[in-house]
This record gives C-alpha cells, structure tokens and sequence, in this order.
C-alpha cells in the first residue's frame, strides 16, 4: 500500500528499515509451508513517493529480501500457483485520465484488456489465447535459438545471449504440483532467460518505469558482457542509479519479453503508470532476478549450478519496455542461421 510505505520511508530510522519484524517473515513462512496460492492486487498511486530519498527505499528492499528470500524463490519457481491482478483507486485513475468519469474509464480498460466484455465469454476468450501464446513458446523452444537481435529506429541495438536448455513460457504455467495456472491477468507474453554475461549493446526505453514510486522517463541502458555500463534518464536518473547498484546481478538481465506491438493493451494507447498492464503492451527486459522455471529442469538444480549455467540471480526484479511498432527481432540458431521472429513489431508466426 502506497500511503502506508511512504509514511514508512518517511518517519522510520535506517535501522528500522535495515530490520523485518518477526511476524512478517514467519507470516510469509506459513504461506510457503502451506504451499497456499497467492494473489497479488497491484494498483499503484504514482509520483506519491517521488520526494522520498531513494537510499531509505534501497535500505528496506535489501532488508525485505534478505528476510523473504525464501518466499521470492519459492513463487518464482513456481513452488505454488500465484497471480498479480489489479484493480482501479481514484487516485491512480485521476493520473491516467484527469476527469470525474476516472475510476469507470480505468476498470473498463482493465477488463477490456482482461478479455472480459460484454459481447464474449471471458472463459472462452481467455483459453482461446492461452492457446496463441502457448503456440509462440512451442515455435520458439522448437528453434532453440543461442541469441536475439533486437533493433529499431529510437537506438536500439542489442544482442541477448540465451542460456543453454532455455525454455520460452508464457500465458499459463503449472506449479511444481502439476496445478495450472496464470501468473499475470492480463498478459501478452511470451518470455525466457538470458544468460546473465551474454547481453551486448544498447536499449532504449519506449515507456515510463514506475519504480519505487518514481517515475523514470526517457531512459536508455547500454550492456557490455551483460552488465550495464552506461545509461541515461530524462527524469528520476537517481533512482535508475539506486536500482542498478541494488546488488550485482541488478545491473543484469533476468528476463527478455516477447509481445506484439499490435495487442490489445497497446491498442488502448494508455499508459497505465502500472507494470502489469505497460509490460505487456511492449517487449520488455526485466533487470535482476531470472526465473528458475525458464531452463531445463531449474527448479530441482541448485542456485550454484544454475549460476554457472547463467542464471541471474537478484533481489530485484524489475520489468521496463522498449518495444516499437518498427521493432524488428532476429533470432540466431546452434548453426548461425538468421531467423526473423518480428517485422514491423509484430511476429510474423
């Protein structure tokens, strides 16, 4: 809750925020004992934490993921089903739309993009795209690609490395007890791991990030080796600045993305100030942390060995877009063979 975090940030010492009281992590214990399914409802209130010192927010992140490790792993790995969803506040509506009528424009977005209208059956709409997406992943674990060239007109010239046994997922997953779910309502995607020393050359961003409050505009981020090197931002560059140096594997990427320009949140042209829905408007790259459910077998291989392989491991997690409507991307097979996926900003599968 955003007004609860900002009088946190505000009044508490940094040795309260170096700290998590007891009751939270045993809380978070008992979900993962009891293997329970978590849903998370994210309705952010932007710009209301754009005055805290970012170095308060960093103390309590690092706290917060030192003490929960355990309960990060667990959903990543999908160790219990989990979904994030979310839901309109006044506040967050006013931001994106600016009138009275607010609140009513953003929940019929949100359930537009959810495939949840009145002229459909959301059950059916729902499978049916489950089903595109999963076809996306077949195509694409089928080609088993070493690497992606992602480039277009706004500078962005990049190379992503894929870990060796990568696996594309997307749309529905299965939890390690064989239950099916959807991590994300709505989404668009279809995604891997990138090998945490194999990303190489530029990405601009094509959408705000709101990270911690802050809204980070017009920002590019240049990789050599697959770490960040250099980078710029329009606004909030310090709070880019506090998230690459969060913890080593920050300043690397966890997460490649792929999402036609030509979907149905994208076509809404709303920027929702809000990850789960500006994600998956755009091909995206998440910095920090990988999933260990996107290479062979990576939920029952130890950290260290999944390190070795070039799994990124992270406190963060953190997803920013930079697809276009002129994205073109490539992917690289075993054999060096140049194979188009995007024309145009689209797949053309």
């Amino acid at each position: 809750d955003d007004p609860v975090s900002k009088t946190y940030y505000t009044y508490a010492s940094d040795e309260v925020l170096s700290e998590v009281p007891n009751y939270l992590v045993e809380q978070f214990r008992y979900v993962v004992d009891k293997g329970a399914a978590v849903i998370s409802i994210a309705a952010p209130t932007p710009g209301l934490l754009k005055d805290i010192n970012p170095k308060k927010m960093q103390l309590a992140n690092k706290a917060f993921h030192e003490h929960l490790e355990f309960y990060q792993t667990h959903l990543m790995a999908n160790g219990s089903q989990w979904c994030v969803i979310s839901y309109p506040t006044k506040v967050w509506a006013k931001k994106i739309f600016g009138d009275e009528e607010s609140f009513e424009k953003l929940l019929d977005a949100i359930l537009t993009v959810s495939r949840v209208t009145e002229d459909n059956n959301p059950v059916v709409e729902w499978k049916r795209h489950i089903d595109v997406l999963a076809r996306h992943n077949q195509i694409l674990n089928e080609y088993n690609f070493k690497k992606l060239h992602f480039k277009n007109s706004l500078g962005t010239d990049l190379e992503v490395g894929l870990v060796e046994g990568h696996i594309w997922c997307g749309g529905g997953e299965e939890s390690q007890k064989g239950v099916f779910f959807c991590p994300n309502i709505p989404t668009e995607e279809t995604f891997t791991m990138p090998h945490r020393a194999g990303v190489n050359g530029k990405v601009v961003a094509t959408k705000p990030l709101n990270y911690n409050g802050k809204l980070i505009e017009d920002f590019y981020l240049v990789f050599k080796d697959g770490k960040v090197v250099d980078y710029d931002a329009k606004t909030e560059k310090e709070a880019l600045k506090s998230l690459l140096e969060l913890d080593e594997g920050s300043s690397r990427l966890g997460e490649v993305a792929l999402i036609s320009y030509d979907s149905p949140i994208s076509n809404t042209n709303i920027l929702f100030y809000n990850t789960l829905f500006d994600e998956n408007a755009s091909c995206h790259l998440a910095l920090g942390n990988a999933y260990a459910t996107n290479i062979k077998d990576g939920t029952n291989t130890s950290e260290e060995e999944l390190i070795s392989k070039g799994y990124n491991k992270s406190m963060a997690h953190v997803d920013f877009m930079f697809g276009s409507s002129d994205m073109e991307i490539y992917g690289i097979t075993q054999d060096n063979q140049k194979v188009t996926i995007f024309k145009n900003g689209n797949f053309v599968f």
